[in-house]
């Protein structure tokens, strides 16, 4: 699946069951289903890309402390951008084009 197609599969009425638990918390994430993406990020505590994840849910909700106690975990630097443009940064480290 492409950056594309996924992009694109935010309109469906629930997640493709073929993608990946990070792709699942992030199409809930770009709909704006927080808690469903949070939920998921926690039960992948500790793996840097969902650290990551973890980090801007918490930016998009407002608590940046918290947010930035994620980069930390994630080792990766506070994002410098839009929340948008960062969610599709971290979607875009697991699709081609």
């Amino acid at each position: 699946m492409t950056y594309a197609e996924f992009s694109t599969s935010l309109t469906q009425h629930a997640v493709p069951g073929s993608f990946s638990p990070l792709l699942r918390a992030l199409w809930h994430a770009g709909r704006d289903e927080w808690s469903l993406a949070h939920d998921i990020a926690q039960e992948h505590e500790g793996a840097p890309y969902f650290d990551w994840l973890h980090a801007l849910l918490h930016r998009q909700e407002g608590d940046a402390g918290n947010a930035g106690y994620w980069y930390r975990r994630a080792g990766r630097p506070v994002f410098d951008g839009s929340i948008r443009a960062e969610w599709e940064a971290l979607a875009r480290t697991q699709l081609p084009g």
